[in-house]
């Protein structure tokens, strides 16, 4: 079932969205070569409690760490370690925060000093598909309207999108109802209301949409080793249009 949240809710939202955000700010000076996933893990958690809030992945279904870091080929869940950021890397950083029992939940794909043109291309166009679906949402639009415009503008920039990760709605849960996938057809799904929270999240494939789980369970990796790349922000549908809770609070 779809949660509608009240305005003291969305309040809550907007504050662990606010959180949330702030782990990109701590972080982005720090995306450079010879730096451990796991010290940005470290630095994210400490910016998420120092402003009363929990990390929303640490211990999520044995999750076990604060961030989800995700090196290149890796698409989602990337578990932080002692790997340290060379030149020519993309990395994806995943992270959420849970303030007073209310998620935040967002994603973004750094370059690692100079990269590849294929991959400032494939980051760039991740982010461009979330902004493009967000041209549309309104209320009374179908949810697949937003998974349909992430799959064509994907595909006619040469990229593919994974079947097995979608997007979700938020609020007490990290994930609630709906799924929210990043491909199919139009105006199908539910339709969208006023209070309902969303976490929007494209993902691109440079190579074939095809993944697979390494052993711990949770590093998933593109199947043919080409780069994976990874947006995602918390919005509410507001009467109007809706709000992004996780990049400045972003309005239409």
């Amino acid at each position: 079932m779809i949660s509608i949240k009240s305005p003291r809710e969305v309040e809550l939202m907007r504050e662990a969205g606010r959180i949330t955000e702030s782990v990109f700010h701590a972080l982005e000076p720090l995306m450079k070569p010879g730096i451990s996933t796991k010290e940005l893990d470290r630095v994210a958690e400490r910016t998420i409690t120092q402003q009363g809030a929990k990390p929303g992945f640490k211990g999520y279904g044995g999750f076990p760490t604060t961030c989800c870091i995700s090196v290149n080929d890796t698409l989602v869940h990337g578990i932080p370690n002692h790997y340290r950021l060379k030149e020519g890397d993309i990395v994806s950083v995943d992270v959420g925060a849970l303030y007073k029992g209310y998620n935040g939940d967002a994603a973004r794909t750094y370059a690692i000093g100079k990269v590849s043109e294929s991959a400032e291309k494939l980051i760039r166009v991740t982010e461009e598909c979330f902004w493009k679906a967000m041209e549309v949402v309104k209320p009374g639009i179908y949810l697949s309207d937003l998974s349909h415009i992430i799959q064509m503008h994907a595909e006619a920039n040469g990229f593919s999108i994974p079947r097995d990760y979608t997007g979700h709605g938020i609020g007490t849960d990290l994930h609630e109802d709906p799924i929210i996938p990043n491909y199919g057809l139009p105006g199908h799904g539910p339709k969208l209301r006023a209070g309902m929270c969303l976490a929007v999240e494209p993902m691109l494939h440079e190579g074939e949409r095809g993944t697979r789980t390494l052993s711990d369970g949770w590093t998933v990796k593109t199947a043919d080793g080409k780069l994976a790349s990874h947006y995602e922000n918390t919005i509410v549908i507001t009467e109007e249009g809706y709000e992004v809770l996780t990049c400045s609070l972003t309005t239409k």
